[in-house]
């Protein structure tokens, strides 16, 4: 097969960057930025992409979930710590080895920046038997490379082997799939009824909170007892300053007895998370700085809330309310921040971090949004991940098979408990973990992650189990252990209900649609300039938050607003206003 690689200009820009980085500078750490050695060759006319024959460990009697010996190898394009890489026991790898004949080996890129390893990985044409990434919907910036990888002819059409599944041939029953997944991602009217890719992570009911889980900022306990604060307290961003310049004069410290800070980064590190300031973003849920102005719907560029935030940020990193590096600090250290309690407030995280889960933290807010709503808002379902299988892969149909079988019962039953006896016990149809296990995991995690499944935090499995999704319906517990742990061990479930998680989750609004970025495809075609400038919008507002001067902040802004007007942002908020009048529902 001939594989075009006529790919857009955010891909060669991306690659562009991935090549100046690459070289380094002699006065920097070198760049950790290339995917993961392959030896497969893109050339199909030979045998050197049949698949890897392994010993038959059966002598010729198959089970009959039996699908092929053979190796496959799977390419993840996400951040190191979700490849689950090197996470699978070799109990369980037998295992799977013996039911389906099947050594799965998972390889993760290097490159923590997931956008600029997918495009290299793409435009290299050299990729192992199936790849995974990123995509929570159609608008994540992954989406435009994965779609004309598609078009392309990059990827297997697979859709006649999904609807011969037994899981993922749900996906075609009507109703199933969110709107974005079906219309967008998976089943596009333009591919003439072909599928290639994947989406994961999709729950077997609508709206199914499935793991109670809620993100928010979280405050030291004895911070918020010694000043009175209540969950519910803080609203805004300036009710949110006062309560930043309390803490700075009370003189807290941390552990090791050092002076706290008063906002900390979020549980992953530094990055752009807009919960200390969501009354100063042009969003909703959606998170994509479009909303709507009565009838009309503005790009935040559109508005003057960029300038209102970039002047809130400057002045509480100039006042020390705000870390440093708020938007920069590494994972471990602000983890090792927060296990110290060097921060007063965690600017987001989520209650069953264990960091924040073990009675030390307590959540603050919600704060409202920039119309005054603070409610709860859920999508029909959501997706999150996805994979695909490259044309270069030989029988791809067991790769399917393979993928169906880990999302089955028996999969999913391996991939978060375990082995039976070993790590569980099946009582009246359920599984039941092991007590000394939970015990290991909550007190020793880095050894219990051995034992190589997804409730000791092994992810290995994540790509092609994890969708279909009803713990408490398979498993008779949404989290794993909790029927173990009980109430006394449930940090994360005592959050919950400080955070009055049932009320909210009762009164929610369900939205079933497309976020505004899934239609920049049809808009511009495979163009890319206005998917390019609404990402530069985003790093600009961050450069003016650290910009020199007001004025240089302020200019930073002019020129990204006028960068997206040029590339058509006014037109295309039109067209949004286009596609609503004629019915489609949009998730801003």
């Amino acid at each position: 097969m001939n594989i075009k690689k006529s790919f857009s200009k955010a891909m060669l820009a991306a690659m562009s960057i991935l090549a100046f980085t690459a070289c380094g500078n002699n006065n920097t750490e070198p760049a950790n930025n290339t995917t993961t050695e392959q030896t497969q060759t893109a050339d199909t006319n030979t045998d050197a992409n049949a698949p890897e024959q392994t010993a038959d460990t059966n002598n010729g009697e198959h089970p009959d979930t039996w699908i092929a010996d053979r190796e496959i190898k799977l390419l993840v394009f996400q951040g190191s710590g979700d490849s689950g890489e090197g996470t699978m026991s070799p109990e369980i790898q037998q295992y799977i080895k013996d039911r389906t004949g099947i050594t799965l080996t998972i390889e993760g890129v290097t490159n923590e920046n997931s956008y600029e390893a997918l495009a290299a990985g793409l435009t290299s044409g050299d990729l192992p038997d199936a790849i995974a990434f990123y995509l929570n919907n159609s608008g994540r910036p992954e989406f435009p490379l994965l779609l004309q990888a598609s078009n392309e002819g990059m990827f297997h059409d697979i859709s006649e082997e999904l609807k011969a599944s037994e899981i993922y041939g749900k996906y075609f029953e009507e109703g199933y799939l969110p709107t974005d997944t079906k219309q967008n991602i998976m089943m596009r009217e333009d591919q003439d009824g072909a599928t290639y890719l994947v989406h994961m992570s999709i729950n077997r009911e609508p709206a199914d909170p499935g793991r109670k889980l809620f993100g928010n900022m979280f405050i030291r306990r004895d911070i918020a007892e010694d000043l009175g604060i209540k969950v519910d307290d803080i609203k805004t961003s300036d009710e949110l300053e006062g309560l930043l310049k309390e803490i700075a004069a009370g003189n807290y410290t941390d552990e090791n007895g050092n002076p706290v800070t008063p906002l900390g980064p979020t549980s992953w590190g530094g990055s752009e998370r807009y919960r200390p300031y969501r009354d100063l973003v042009w969003q909703g849920d959606g998170e994509q700085k479009f909303a709507k102005d009565g009838d009309t719907v503005k790009h935040e560029s559109m508005t003057d809330y960029a300038e209102k935030r970039v002047a809130k940020v400057r002045k509480w990193l100039d006042e020390g309310l705000m870390h440093p590096e708020f938007y920069t600090m590494e994972e471990n250290r602000a983890q090792e921040g927060i296990q110290n309690k060097s921060f007063a407030i965690v600017s987001d995280s989520h209650n069953y971090r264990p960091e924040v889960s073990n009675g030390d933290w307590m959540p603050l807010g919600d704060m409202k949004r920039f119309d005054g709503t603070d409610n709860m808002v859920k999508e029909y379902k959501s997706g999150y991940a996805g994979w695909a299988i490259p044309a270069t892969t030989a029988n791809p149909e067991e790769v399917v098979k393979f993928a169906d079988w880990m999302a089955s019962e028996e999969g999913k039953l391996l991939y978060f408990y375990g082995l039976e006896g070993k790590h569980y016990d099946m009582v009246d149809g359920k599984p039941v973990p092991k007590k000394e296990l939970v015990e290991l995991q909550d007190t020793n995690p880095d050894e219990a992650i051995k034992e190589g499944f997804r409730g000791v935090r092994a992810f290995w499995g994540e790509h092609f189990a994890y969708t279909d999704m009803d713990n408490l319906g398979d498993f008779g517990e949404i989290s794993w252990g909790d029927s173990v742990r009980g109430e006394d061990a449930s940090g994360s479930q005592k959050l919950l209900e400080e955070y009055n998680f049932d009320k909210k989750f009762e009164e929610k609004t369900v939205i079933d649609g497309l976020y505004p970025r899934a239609y920049l495809f049809e808009f511009e075609g495979e163009d890319g300039n206005l998917s390019q400038a609404l990402d530069d919008w985003d790093d600009d507002v961050i450069k003016a938050y650290y910009a020199k001067s007001e004025e240089e902040a302020n200019a930073i802004l002019e020129q990204s607003r006028q960068r997206l007007i040029d590339a058509g942002i006014e037109d295309f908020c039109k067209f949004l206003e286009e596609k609503e009048a004629a019915g489609d529902t949009i998730y801003y």
